[in-house]
């Protein structure tokens, strides 16, 4: 049986233009009837006509979300965020993994207005051959590089996030740190470097330990083992992400270092595996429900000709989750 709108409509005991409002997610409709139309859609089973959407709004209702890998937990959880929030605004997300490709970017980007109404890019470089202003068919950069800020973009604040940790240290009489890693965030190594320098650390004493990709448990594990013959003195490892600090971790379980009494860890993503982790590991929250949530803002902004002709940059709070790895057995 071929299911219409007006069946839903019929169904849900309203008009066809109120399940149109619905589904297209246009305000002002009561939450009660909200709820009531999408009952009756997952009831019958409607699926909505894309191609005949498009024809009559110029719309796909689709929204692309390029990513570089999805084997990153970290990652891969920022993507499901986001797709949940498509679903949550009435909207399709269609993720691309782009394999660290310029050229994949670009196709991604190019199919606007085509395949997708926008693009969410995370943690990309723009290829040079898009326009850099805000358009009809909208970009917006999640925690990418500085550089682009000629385009709508989505960023957790970094400076408050090297701020929280500097204090954290500051309380637990950490004065030797070493930075593991700078992943995606190009400026957290500097940003720390900076917050540390207010507590009484000298920038240049701290070891900072670039790493190749991937920047995961591996290399996290390798560093740490490092950073420890060369360093011995090292009573905090400050990581890039979650994945390095749990390599750390690791590591140094393997070589009965005590953590946190001989040395303490501090991660970055908030991961689920860091709570289950032995010890628990102190991280920052970069706030992935928030993150989502602006993203979509600014691009449904941009699509319905609300958002102003400049680009807009949305910095997110931050929270330090403080676990076992700095605080001890039995803390959080």
């Amino acid at each position: 049986m071929h299911v219409t709108m007006r069946d839903v409509a019929r169904h849900a005991g309203v008009s066809v233009k109120t399940v149109s409002r619905v589904v297209n997610g246009e305000p002002h409709t009561r939450p009660e009837v909200i709820q009531r139309v999408h009952a009756s859609i997952d009831e019958l089973g409607w699926v909505r006509n894309g191609s005949a959407r498009a024809l009559r709004t110029g719309r796909t209702g689709i929204v692309g979300i390029g990513v570089a890998e999805l084997r990153r937990p970290y990652l891969a959880s920022l993507v499901e965020t986001l797709v949940t929030e498509a679903d949550r605004r009435g909207m399709q997300a269609a993720v691309e993994p782009t394999h660290y490709s310029s050229e994949s970017v670009r196709q991604l980007l190019d199919a606007r207005g085509r395949t997708f109404d926008g693009v969410i890019l995370i943690g990309h470089e723009l290829p040079d051959s898009v326009p850099r202003r805000p358009n009809s068919h909208p970009i917006v950069v999640v925690q990418g590089p500085q550089s682009q800020h000629e385009m709508d973009r989505v960023d957790e604040d970094v400076a408050e996030a090297a701020m929280l940790i500097a204090r954290h240290l500051t309380v637990m009489s950490r004065t030797r740190p070493a930075l593991l890693g700078s992943d995606q965030r190009a400026a957290l190594s500097a940003a720390l470097l900076t917050a540390l320098a207010t507590t009484g650390i000298r920038p240049e004493a701290v070891p900072v330990i670039p790493l190749e990709p991937p920047v995961d448990r591996r290399a996290g594990a390798r560093a740490a083992a490092g950073i420890l013959m060369r360093n011995p003195e090292v009573d905090v490892l400050l990581c890039a992400n979650d994945e390095v600090a749990l390599g750390a971790l690791a590591a140094l379980a393997a070589r009965e270092v005590d953590v946190p009494r001989r040395v303490a860890v501090i991660g970055y993503d908030n991961l689920e595996d860091g709570w289950f982790s032995s010890p628990s590991l102190t991280t920052i929250d970069p706030g992935r429900e928030r993150i989502a949530r602006a993203a979509f803002d600014l691009l449904g902004e941009r699509l319905d000709g609300t958002a102003p002709a400049h680009a807009r940059s949305v910095v997110l709070p931050v929270k330090l989750i403080r676990r076992e790895s700095t605080l001890g057995v039995g803390a959080g």
